[in-house]
Parts: C-alpha cells; sequence; structure tokens
C-alpha cells in the first residue's frame, strides 16, 4: 500500500518514463515535479514502450522521488484492432488490480486516458478503496472512435462506452481537460462545472528557444540552406490529423518553381506512411522525413523549421487538442494550424497574431501565405516572436506546473 501516514497522489497511464511518447512525457514533467516538491507520487504503468522499441522496463522502480508501479500487459500493438482492444483489455485488468492494491482512504488516484476510458475501470478500483477520484483527459472516447469510424456513430458499444465514462466523470471529484473546449463538452455531458478544472499541456519553454538558423547546426547538417524557408511538423501524424492540404500546397509550390520552400516532417505515427506514398506519387522533391529525436535534442530540431504547422481534423475538436502546437511556439516560430477557425487553436492563433489558421482544403490560401512568409522575413520574424510570447504568458512550464501544484494541494496533502 502506499503512505498510510501521508497519502499519495497516484497516477495510472499506459506509459510513464522513460517512454518517449507524448502523453508519457507530460506524466513525467508533473510526476516528478510533484516529487520534488513535497508530495508523494506513485505510477502505475505497463511494462512496455510506446514505439515497441525498447526491452520490458523493470516492474517496480523509484526515479527522481516517484515510485513505478509496471504492470504485465499483452503486447499484440497497434497494428490491428482486434490486438489493440486485447492490449487495452490487459492493462485495465492489471491496472484495476493494481490500484486496489496500492490505493487508500488518504490517497487521490488520477486516471489519464491511455487507454481509452480508463477512468471507468479505475474509479470503481479507487472508490473500492475510499481514495479520491481525478480524470486527466488528454481526449475523449467514444467520440473520437467513432469520428474515425472504428465504431458506428451512436452504436450499441458506443452508447454502452459513453454511459459508462460519462458516469466514472461526473462520480470524479475532478476532471482536467486541457482545453476550454473539452471543458465545455464534459459541461455538457452532465459533469458539474465544479468539477472540471482547464490545465492546458505545456512544452519545455526552458530548452526549447528560438535560435537563429544559421546558429542552428542540425539545419545545416540535414541539409537545409540559410535561404530556404522550411516548413516543419514534429511529432506523432496520427488518425486525428490532416495532410492532404499540405501536400496539395506543397505540389502547387513546387509547379510554381518555389524550391526555395521546402518541407520537413519529423517522427511517425499513422498518416507518415500515407504522407511517405503520396510525396513519392506525386514526384515531389521538396519533403525530407526524419524519425523522432530525442527530447535533449528538440531544442535544435524544433527551431530548423522557419515555420510549424499543426493540423486537426475539424470534427475533433474538443474531444482532442494538438499539445505540439506549445512546443512550436516555444520555438520562436510561426505556427500554421490547418483546421477550423472555430476550434481551440482556431481562436489562440489569430488572437495572438502567431500564425494563420488555414480551413481544411484550401490548399491555395496555404500556398500563398508560406510564399509570403518566404518574402517576406520581417512579418515571419514578428510572429514568431508573438508566438514565443505567448508560451511565456501562461502556456509554459512553470505556469502549467503552478497550476498543478494548486491541484494537488486541494486534492492531496503535502507528505
Amino acid at each position: 500500500m502506499s503512505d498510510s501516514a501521508r497519502g499519495s497522489i497516484i497516477f495510472v497511464n499506459r506509459y510513464f518514463w522513460p517512454d518517449r511518447s507524448a502523453t508519457s512525457q507530460i506524466l513525467s514533467d508533473v510526476a516528478f515535479h510533484l516529487a520534488e516538491n513535497g508530495y508523494a507520487v506513485e505510477v502505475i504503468a505497463s511494462r512496455l514502450s510506446y514505439e515497441s522499441d525498447e526491452s520490458p522496463y523493470p516492474a517496480d522502480e523509484t526515479h527522481r522521488g516517484v515510485r513505478i508501479h509496471r504492470v504485465a500487459t499483452p503486447s499484440f500493438g497497434r497494428g490491428n484492432i482486434i490486438g489493440r482492444l486485447i492490449d487495452y483489455l490487459g492493462f485495465y485488468v492489471s491496472a484495476f488490480f493494481k490500484t486496489l492494491s496500492l490505493a487508500g482512504a488518504k490517497d487521490v488516484v488520477v486516471a489519464k486516458t491511455d487507454p481509452p476510458v480508463l477512468s471507468w475501470p479505475i474509479g470503481i478500483a479507487a472508490g473500492l478503496k475510499g481514495a479520491r477520484k481525478a480524470n486527466w483527459l488528454q481526449d475523449l472516447y467514444p467520440e473520437v472512435a467513432e469520428a474515425f469510424g472504428v465504431i458506428g456513430i451512436n452504436s450499441v458499444p458506443a452508447r454502452l462506452t459513453r454511459a459508462l465514462r460519462d458516469r466514472s466523470l461526473r462520480k470524479a471529484d475532478m476532471n482536467i481537460a486541457i482545453g476550454e473546449k473539452m471543458a465545455e463538452l464534459l459541461a455538457q455531458r452532465g459533469v458539474e462545472t465544479e468539477r472540471i478544472t482547464v490545465i492546458p499541456n505545456m512544452t519545455d519553454d526552458e530548452s526549447i528557444r528560438p535560435i537563429h538558423a544559421a546558429d542552428n547546426p542540425l539545419r545545416k547538417e540535414w541539409g537545409f540552406a540559410e535561404t530556404d524557408l522550411v516548413v516543419g511538423y514534429s511529432g506523432n501524424l496520427g488518425r486525428a490529423h490532416e495532410v492532404d492540404t499540405l501536400l496539395s500546397a506543397a505540389q502547387s509550390l513546387q509547379e510554381k518553381g518555389r524550391s526555395d520552400i521546402r518541407f520537413l516532417v519529423i517522427g511517425g505515427g499513422f498518416l507518415r506512411e500515407h504522407l511517405e506514398r503520396e510525396v513519392e506519387a506525386r514526384t515531389l522533391s521538396n519533403f525530407t522525413f526524419k524519425p523522432y529525436q530525442p527530447r535533449e535534442q528538440l531544442g535544435h530540431s524544433l527551431t530548423v523549421p522557419d515555420v510549424h504547422w499543426v493540423s486537426l481534423l475539424p470534427e475533433l475538436e474538443g474531444l482532442i487538442v494538438p499539445s505540439k502546437f506549445y512546443g512550436a511556439a516555444a520555438s520562436g516560430r510561426p505556427v500554421i494550424f490547418i483546421g477550423s477557425t472555430e476550434g481551440e487553436l482556431g481562436g489562440i492563433v489569430p488572437e495572438s497574431n502567431s500564425g494563420a489558421v488555414i480551413a481544411v482544403n484550401d490548399a491555395e490560401s496555404l500556398a500563398e501565405r508560406l510564399i509570403q512568409y518566404a518574402d517576406d522575413s520581417v512579418y515571419r520574424a514578428q510572429q514568431g516572436k508573438n508566438a514565443r510570447a505567448l508560451v511565456e504568458q501562461g502556456f509554459n512550464r512553470r505556469a502549467v506546473l503552478s497550476q498543478w501544484e494548486a491541484l494537488a494541494a486541494k486534492l492531496a496533502p503535502r507528505g
């Protein structure tokens, strides 16, 4: 059991340090910070890595003051739906019993959303032990699965999953949404407003800082000239994102002879293979692909581009927030958001004058904006400064961790 004298904050998520996935890194930052500031912190996670490229992690260890409990789970991977569901079920069961064995009446159990609807089984386990319950929502299922066509809209599985999810959210002591649109959706589902708080995801603005192109050795190493306009994407390129608008814009620019505008894609994900196939099929010579970069390299890899782009399918607004936006903005570069003008970033970007919002399929407007950035470095630099200022004003590491400290003080006693 956790420390019965003072209580613990017990986070539950499939991935944790040293895994490199986004949910792992975000959770790791918060957990380590709270531990270093006097809270008793424990984490329940899987022994597997997101990319399945590392040996199983130790079952139990302590790192930077956080006690880590890793449970055994199936490892069919993300290749097919059935295998993924078996992996989910395995973690539900293992994490449920581990929570039962660890949690006590003085603890608070915080369930993230990997795997989806984790709030339901973990909420039951925490409730059986009398622990306080919180849910940290990175996305909302089954709505995301419905949007992807994985399950039928309002089908029996969707209705059942939604009912279980909603019940677990309504009974929780707190639900942490990562955006205002997501918080609005929670309220529409009947969650009391006093049980909802918004804490955005953050970026490491201390290590990711603006660097001039001439001062970035990685830019030259990757074959980009100082005079190129490099349009970059960094991170997971998943089902929730959109690439066809960018592809059409890149094709248009190549046909116009703008060889100085080049595209850089760093990372992986479901859509990367599709993007590479399309680049080859369209005989585009203005793309460069690189693998995920180590976290300690992000200060250089995120400043190779002169402009960043992020995207989100409009039907997923409020269900997901593209957290990679914050790292891109911290680099001091303009950020182009391809998605809904009515969405979370659809409001933040124009209000801060830190980039542009382009509707899905409006490739010509995207091409025109990139030409403007390439031809007007002063305009581009000013928007980049605005993007960095946006991060420094509220989406920075210190501000977000302060919000987590305030929430922890409400939910759990300091050790």
